[in-house]
């Protein structure tokens, strides 16, 4: 086929753009992925149990983003879902994000709302400057609560004392003085009622679209990578690593099926003990994907220094670093940088699609102006 444009990548971002590119303005696009499937880290399948699992770790769809919401409506019906968290404190399960009856069973107390909030600013130690994610919870709710839920996980996920690294990281995680034990308060929450690769193949169930598996981008023919491209993969990758290989965090999962309906509580449970064990969480798919099934498959995942690019590293000398790609990618004619790895940004689900929309309306108006 003639192409007019490649797509690097068949996560949210590729894919919607692609289906997009496709639908919206005719254009035959070549969309490829290094692995063997569509989906990006959203991709799930039935394990050997036919059991749906998520192969890249539990994916959540959540979002405020109603456009986002109608869009991918168009190729999936949901199943309402509500993520719920326990973590593993003092030999006790008990709510994360942590709110009133997470002080209360842990402190043997009887807190009202009206009480929680003089309780966290009693043990609160200020700082003059919020810098670090050490700062922004010890803030919060002071010390104990830090060493308790924050110190030893962050350690584990990061590889990294909380203290060296930047306050987003934490304040992605809400402190709450009622009753909500909801890990994500969004006003839209719901899971895929197929899956997600059900619906990245309707996504890309168009004449003009051809997807090109275990394929990669630097094995292209010149004339395909000179553009026009949306490039979703690392964006140092992409330059060669001109200025170094920018930092990610990675993981590795561990998947185990059990003899029994239900195993876990809750979705996901924590483990924010860093000496107990060397995973973070768990999560049993079934609570998310709601299917029936007499067996059940839960996956355990454990922070690595090598491996898939999953999280970048928020420090300020990865963000001096990314810059300068950023530079770089600014000045490449004719390629579009889209989605987490391609702008280094720990997105979620949601903004990723709403990113790659809106770079879809640029590439469009750009078009229009042309014609």
């Amino acid at each position: 086929m003639k192409v007019d444009r490649v797509v690097v990548g068949a996560g949210f971002a590729g894919s919607t753009i692609a289906e997009r590119l496709a639908r919206g303005l005719g254009e035959r696009v070549l969309l490829i992925d290094r692995r063997s499937h569509v989906g990006g880290n959203a991709y799930d399948e039935h394990d050997e149990a036919g059991i749906l699992v998520h192969r890249y770790g539990p994916h959540i769809f959540h979002t405020n983003a109603e456009r986002v919401v109608d869009y991918l409506s168009r190729f999936t019906d949901w199943r309402p879902y509500e993520h719920r968290v326990l973590a593993r404190v003092r030999g006790r399960l008990v709510p994360i994000p942590i709110n009133l009856d997470t002080v209360n069973r842990l402190f043997g107390l009887s807190l009202g709302e009206d009480e929680l909030e003089a309780w966290f600013a009693e043990r609160a130690e200020t700082a003059p400057r919020i810098r670090t994610s050490e700062d922004a919870v010890v803030a919060r709710v002071g010390r104990e609560l830090y060493e308790l839920f924050f110190r030893g996980y962050t350690r584990k996920q990061w590889g990294l004392d909380p203290s060296e690294l930047d306050a987003s990281v934490t304040s992605r995680i809400p402190v709450r003085t009622d009753r909500d034990d909801r890990y994500f308060t969004d006003s839209f929450q719901a899971m895929p009622r197929e899956g997600y690769t059900a619906m990245f193949a309707r996504m890309l169930d168009h004449p003009n679209i051809h997807v090109s598996l275990d394929t990669d981008f630097r094995e292209l023919p010149a004339s395909l990578r000179s553009g026009p491209v949306v490039f979703t993969g690392p964006v140092d990758e992409f330059f060669g690593r001109r200025f170094g290989p920018l930092p990610y965090r990675s993981l590795e999962f561990r998947f185990e099926t059990h003899d029994v309906r239900q195993l876990l509580p809750v979705g996901t449970v924590n483990e924010p003990d860093e000496t107990a064990v060397p995973y973070t969480r768990t999560t049993e798919f079934k609570h998310l994907t709601g299917q029936a099934h007499p067996r059940t498959t839960i996956v355990r995942e454990f922070p690595r220094a090598d491996g898939d690019p999953y999280y970048p590293i928020p420090r300020p000398e990865n963000e001096a670093l990314y810059e300068r790609y950023r530079a770089l990618a600014e000045r490449t004619a004719d390629v579009a940088f889209v989605g987490r790895l391609a702008t280094y940004r720990y997105y979620n689900m949601d903004q990723v699609v709403a990113q790659a929309l809106m770079t879809y309306r640029r590439l469009a108006g750009e078009r229009s102006a042309v014609a």
